[in-house]
């Protein structure tokens, strides 16, 4: 440990963009990082351990919940103060590091997240998916009261408190809406912060336009069940 903050970087078969994400990494010295290897059945774990990348190996695909509580229990273990997810596939610009960390100190909330559509900004999703993002901020607004305009951004960063919550309770899939409404409801502070993100650098998104209307019915129902226990 040479920082008291970690980037938790979780993969699933990103074989062609993983070395590229670490590179960008590794120009920030400052932030320790880990890949979590969520059961890849490409050359995913083959890279990391030929690059020595430092990694956590899961022996079976436990979905991005699974692999990403597994981050939060190694940052738990490594008593971090603060904790940053950071997808592998390059959408997630590393030059916001920075302002993410600056803006959590400055604002002192539980958990910040980087948002596309906070400001203008270079991101074009699908229609479908800015549907999606939309209704899940109606949502937000409607069981928990605060108002998020990126609620599915995987981008973000968290305090120690936080950190201890994860470790113990996260949802097994599509955890980022409803992470978001069960710590609003418990009193914690969440906000936003405006980030450029890019175009996913390899492999395929998990959230197809089949799946789309699942995934919108099953993290609604999570939402407004588990936000209240």
């Amino acid at each position: 440990m040479t920082s008291n903050i970690l980037i938790i970087v979780p993969a699933y078969n990103e074989e062609q963009a993983i070395i590229g994400t670490v590179q960008q990494l590794q120009q920030f010295p400052e932030y320790d990082y880990v890949v979590i290897n969520d059961g890849s059945t490409d050359r995913t774990k083959e890279i990391l351990e030929t690059n020595n990348i430092p990694h956590i190996s899961l022996p079976v695909n436990l979905g991005i919940g699974g692999a990403v509580q597994t981050g939060y229990r190694y940052a738990e273990r490594g008593h971090y103060d603060y904790a940053i997810q950071l997808d592998a596939d390059g959408q997630h610009n590393p030059e916001d590091l920075h302002h993410l960390v600056a803006e959590m100190k400055r604002r002192d909330v539980d958990m910040l997240i980087g948002s596309r559509f906070l400001e203008k900004s270079n991101y074009k999703g699908s229609l479908t998916r800015r549907t999606g993002i939309l209704y899940f901020n109606y949502l937000l607004r409607m069981i928990s009261r605060v108002k998020i305009t990126d609620p599915t951004s995987g981008y973000r960063i968290v305090n120690r408190n936080v950190i201890k919550w994860f470790a113990n309770d996260y949802p097994v899939d599509y955890p980022e809406v409803e992470v978001i409404a069960k710590l609003a409801r418990k009193g914690y502070k969440v906000e936003e912060t405006k980030v450029e993100m890019n175009a996913r650098q390899g492999g395929e998104s998990s959230i197809t336009p089949s799946k789309s209307l699942y995934y919108m019915a099953k993290v609604t129902f999570f939402s407004l069940i588990r936000s209240y226990t």
